[in-house]
């Protein structure tokens, strides 16, 4: 059994097929799917797929970093009014973060959008999902900021004072999540790793026959620090490749990592699935 930590199954791409698709994956031995939000036209889409399949779909809420557009602040605070009702239904905070593959012309947007959303997951004591891409240092940057704020003149004072504030608090605030779609050097993934509490999100991308992941794996991160995707529909894993993914196709992740790690399929279900929950707790 295993769990797919990242997959859109509410696309429009999956409209026609969903209840198969869904089929397919509980019998390849999907335990749990976790469904990070896009925008805000896919909340209730994303909201119903997961009301349809309780105990088996879980929902989370962010803003992905490539719809910043229109009035996104406004979508932000409409958002955050969901995460204040004690009864959502979400486990973390995502599909968030930085993305300058495409365009730089919202460079600081984004990062404003992904410091808010860090925000959220501190207040709210939910885990993130981050995306990244073309923005690796700026993504370790803002993160660093929000663990580790520069205190106002007035917090400053209040601590020289011995007084505790807000700003303490989200100091020592413990964040976890998942770094999404990892597929940059050693050394990037030791720099990741070093956020405690975080898991590199692998996928298909670890099955291309020129991808330099597998020998960044095996050099520098353990299993233990590793959950497994597919990113549906995008990203499918070979023999797959160039279709739509789908979450019974994360078999092929699976045997690939056994491959990477010498260890047999089922401990990299065990383990990836641990790391899921451990990461998520909401979806025990």
């Amino acid at each position: 059994m295993f769990i797919d930590t990242h997959s859109h199954l509410y696309d429009q791409q999956f409209a026609d097929d969903i209840d198969d698709v869904l089929q397919r994956a509980f019998d390849a031995g999907a335990a749990k799917i976790f469904l990070p939000n896009i925008n805000s036209d896919t909340v209730v889409p994303m909201i119903g797929l997961a009301t349809k399949y309780p105990g088996r779909l879980y929902p989370m809420l962010g803003l992905h970093p490539e719809d910043l557009q229109g009035p996104w602040r406004q979508m932000l605070v409409a958002m955050e009014r969901l995460l204040a009702s004690s009864s959502h239904p979400f486990i973390g905070i995502g599909e968030i973060g930085l993305d300058y593959y495409w365009d730089r012309s919202m460079y600081k947007e984004q990062q404003e959008a992904f410091a808010i959303q860090v925000g959220w997951a501190m207040k709210y004591n939910l885990p993130l999902m981050i995306h990244t891409r073309d923005a690796h240092r700026e993504m370790v940057d803002v993160l660093k900021k929000c663990i580790h704020p520069q205190p106002s003149l007035f917090g400053r004072l209040k601590s020289l004072l011995g007084i505790k504030t807000e700003e303490d608090k989200c100091v020592k605030s413990k964040l976890r999540g998942v770094f999404h779609c990892f597929g940059g050097t050693a050394e990037e993934a030791e720099e990741l790793l070093n956020f405690d509490g975080f898991m590199l999100g692998i996928g298909g991308g670890v099955t291309y026959k020129k991808s330099p992941l597998p020998a960044v794996l095996r050099e520098v991160v353990p299993l233990e620090r590793i959950v497994i995707e597919t990113d549906s529909p995008y990203l499918a894993p070979v023999p797959y490749r160039g279709k739509r993914n789908e979450t019974a196709y994360i078999v092929e992740v699976i045997r690939k990592l056994a491959d990477i790690y010498s260890v047999e399929t089922e401990e990299v279900e065990a383990i990836t699935t641990e790391n899921a929950l451990k990461t998520f707790p909401k979806a025990r």
